[in-house]
């Protein structure tokens, strides 16, 4: 297990689209554990391939129930909404309102590559959505209302 190096703003590769992961195997297993200690490493409570410079469909999340891992996510229904400022590990230090769906259900496979559906209300619902925009290039500054701001 090893610490990553988290891409920034401007690195091309967090505004590619990631590829489905087909099957698991060591190298893919390594990623994992490696995603999850290099998010709480720097603190954050979602983290997605990407923004360790690979393009798969992985995300890993912890909102403080321990860490979550969905390869393949997709959200299949949504419903209501919800306002509330955003930041960003490949962002840091700027924040900024986001809106995204209130629940959220999200299909996808875990670290076996077993068949999963989640659904996720609140913070949950907000964290997915965000890794999962990763997933597809989509920072949360491209649907900032209004300004991005600083905070020490």
């Amino acid at each position: 297990m090893a610490i990553r190096l988290i891409r920034k703003d401007g690195d091309e590769v967090l505004r590619k689209k990631a590829r489905e992961v087909e099957k698991m195997n060591d190298k893919i297993k390594e990623l994992i554990d490696d995603m999850i200690d290099t998010m709480y490493d720097a603190d954050g409570i979602g983290l997605a391939a990407p923004q360790v410079g690979v393009l798969k469909r992985i995300i890993v999340v912890d909102i403080g129930d321990g860490p979550l891992v969905l390869l393949n996510p997709e959200i299949v229904d949504y419903s209501g909404e919800q306002t509330d400022d955003e930041g960003c590990l490949s962002i840091p230090g700027r924040y900024g309102a986001v809106t995204r769906p209130y629940y959220i259900k999200v299909k996808g496979q875990d670290e076996n590559m077993s068949s999963l559906e989640i659904e996720a209300e609140e913070l949950l619902a907000r964290v997915l959505c965000h890794e999962i925009d990763h997933l597809n290039g989509v920072l949360f500054k491209d649907k900032v209302e209004g300004e991005l701001s600083e905070r020490g």
